[in-house]
């Protein structure tokens, strides 16, 4: 399949399947499950690229299979995380029905098509490794799926320590600063940057690999100026107040630092 062919056949069928999951969100009321299709989705991806592409079979094989790990296990932790409160719905997403409230339908639709846009822009590092007719692996795709261990690790354990600490009834309200959130207020979010960086580093060894930095440069803008760290941090001042304005004044936004203390 040529790779033209290939990529907006991707699109097409990811387009449909987020329309899908769009209906099944009205008819839920929450619309939240747009994070569980998003993270999946790249495993979905991968695998369509590593089956379709021409690329050498060992490389095609172990792109898809860091990117299905790393896709499979965000989207569960997502898939449990956002089941745990349903119906309630999370708070960026009410926060949007009152942004959207006179065209709410429509906007959100929108929405839900331009993360299937994301997905397909953002996975130009597996469609890149996957057209790599190389037959050897390189330094540069080496470093890459080093460093991918690296970010997965740390954000599985960031994640695990965030739930360990929710768990806990005591907790209720209080601010995480246990563990990785002791040096970060994100930490989960800086390893997921530093996947997308991993990923970027593996295609930089295949023909025209550059095109990869669409993927680390959207997400670092995602993370730091739209949807992650403003409205994640929108929505823990208004539940925790005090608290977390204190942890903002402290605690490293984004890269992990040794904390501030405070006069």
């Amino acid at each position: 399949m040529t790779a033209p062919l290939l990529i907006l056949s991707a699109l097409a069928g990811l387009c449909l399947v987020f329309a899908l999951f769009y209906f099944l969100a009205a008819r839920l009321n929450n619309y939240g499950i747009v994070d569980i299709v998003w993270s999946y989705a790249f495993a979905v991806l991968a695998i369509y690229y590593a089956v379709g592409g021409s690329g050498w079979p060992l490389r095609r094989g172990l792109i898809a299979t860091l990117a299905s790990l790393w896709s499979l296990r965000l989207g569960t932790h997502l898939y449990r995380r956002v089941m745990s409160h349903h119906p309630i719905e999370d708070g960026r997403y009410q926060q949007l029905r009152k942004n959207w409230a006179g065209n709410f339908p429509a906007m959100m639709f929108g929405f839900f098509q331009l993360q299937a846009l994301s997905v397909v822009v953002l996975a130009a590092a597996f469609a890149l490794a996957c057209l790599n007719p190389a037959p050897a692996l390189q330094p540069l795709e080496i470093a890459g799926a080093l460093l991918w261990l690296v970010a997965f690790g740390g954000e599985a354990l960031a994640d695990a320590q965030l739930a360990a600490f929710k768990r806990d009834p005591a907790n209720r309200g209080a601010v995480c600063t246990r563990g990785l959130w002791h040096y970060s207020r994100h930490p989960n979010y800086f390893f997921e940057w530093l996947i997308w960086v991993a990923y970027f580093v593996f295609a930089l060894a295949s023909p025209l690999g550059w095109i990869a930095v669409i993927g680390p440069l959207s997400i670092l803008f995602l993370l730091l100026r739209v949807t992650g760290i403003p409205l994640t941090e929108e929505q823990a001042i208004r539940s925790k107040g005090a608290a977390y304005r204190r942890y903002q004044a402290t605690t490293s936004a984004f890269i992990p630092w040794f904390p501030k203390k405070l006069p």
